[in-house]
């Protein structure tokens, strides 16, 4: 019994740390968004632009790749953050919350509500146009932002909810790497396309086999990246491929993917993903770049700001009606809807997306502009529909207690 017990808290502590890094990454990430938008508008905005293009050579003699700052940290460095994701998945679909068929049928259908219903809103307001290429960057869920907010903001949400929104966002990274695959890449150049996928399938073998030998996985993961960029594909896939390779055990202590997550998660959470907001949410806001009549401005906030809770929403509670199933840790409607409205902050990934779909510089600063925008509402909309539904809302013990102190 007591090894049965063990065993479960081993498990469960990779998703609690999970979720402690990412709850407080998201203050760290919005302090470097804010203070990129300050450089990005100051008197150092030139020599922030002339740091972001710096050229950088990695190799020697013949094989040199030459990158500039914001190419390394958008197609390197992020590769590791990839990495994690497909840790972070692979765990979650082998022992976490998606690990059953009913655990996963809410959080799988919500994620795809709310990737679907924003892409639909985003396409249909730019149809026709030069920025109908960007319908996939309101898809995406900012884990870190979300799970910040409702950790510090909305303490009074049953934990069912927290870890129901964790694995929705998951699952939506998922969905976010498929789409970039398959809709985001350049030209194809096959011969180095088969490299990668040698490679990466040579990892999985090695995986199959339970090899643990890191440094094998290491070498085949640079062949897969330096591959991949090569064909045309981008690079941050092969990080998320290997990371799906990487052998997973029940027993944390005999588990690769478990101590590389470990180790991984907060270099992830406190360094990477705020290098990639100083360097890319960096704007200059001026009356070019804030047009609030654009089909880009509006496609996103509409996909991020309505598109996202009337999908995550709507997905649930059609899976409820027709399965008969309870809601996310038996949590209200208003409470679900409030959860909606923060998978509406699309941060990291939606800026990344918008990366690859706009090579116009206008259009790409005026899209960060509109997901930050967007970001923010979604925040607050979230944050005020929790406070409002703790009030009034009436539901249990537990907010009749909160409601008496509003």
């Amino acid at each position: 019994m007591k090894e049965t017990i063990k065993s479960m808290q081993g498990l469960a502590e990779p998703f609690l740390a999970f979720l402690r890094w990412e709850a407080s990454s998201g203050v760290i990430l919005l302090a470097c968004a804010i203070l990129a938008l300050i450089v990005a508008n100051s008197p150092l905005s030139e020599s922030y632009e002339h740091l972001l293009h710096y050229p950088i050579a990695i190799g020697a003699g013949e094989y040199v790749l030459e990158m500039g700052l914001l190419h390394w940290i958008n197609d390197g460095l992020m590769a590791v953050f990839f990495f994690v994701i497909g840790l972070e998945i692979k765990r979650e679909f082998l022992y976490g919350e998606l690990r059953t068929y009913s655990a996963m049928l809410l959080p799988v259908g919500a994620a795809l509500g709310g990737m679907l219903v924003p892409a639909i809103f985003y396409a249909a307001i730019n149809y026709g146009q030069s920025t109908f290429g960007g319908w996939g960057i309101p898809m995406a869920t900012d884990i870190a932002f979300a799970l910040g907010i409702m950790t510090i903001a909305a303490r009074q949400a049953p934990l069912g909810l927290v870890v129901f929104l964790t694995a929705l966002a998951i699952v939506d990274d998922l969905g976010a790497i498929v789409v970039i695959a398959l809709f985001y890449n350049t030209d194809l150049t096959v011969s180095a396309l088969f490299l990668g996928l040698a490679a990466v399938a040579a990892a999985f073998v090695l995986g199959r086999f339970r090899v643990r030998f890191l440094p094998a996985y290491i070498a085949l993961g640079l062949v897969a990246w330096l591959a991949f960029l090569q064909a045309g594909i981008h690079p941050t896939i092969a990080g998320v491929l290997l990371g799906l390779s990487i052998p997973a055990a029940a027993d944390p202590e005999a588990s690769l993917l478990h101590k590389l997550e470990h180790a991984l998660e907060p270099w992830s959470a406190y360094a990477i993903m705020p290098i990639f907001a100083l360097a890319n949410a960096g704007v200059a806001i001026s009356l070019a770049t804030l047009d609030m009549t654009s089909p880009i401005f509006l496609g996103i906030l509409a996909g991020l700001c309505l598109g996202k809770p009337i999908g995550i929403f709507g997905a649930v509670f059609v899976l409820c009606k027709v399965f008969r199933l309870q809601l996310p840790g038996n949590a209200t409607k208003s409470q679900l809807a409030a959860t909606g409205m923060l998978g509406g902050i699309g941060f990291t990934m939606s800026i990344f997306i918008a990366s690859l779909a706009f090579t116009d510089s206008a259009m790409l600063d005026l899209a960060k502009i509109s997901i930050l925008s967007a970001s923010i509402l979604s925040g607050l909309f979230g944050t005020a529909f929790f406070k409002l539904q703790a009030c009034f809302g009436g539901a249990g013990e537990k907010n009749k207690k909160i409601a008496k102190g509003c």
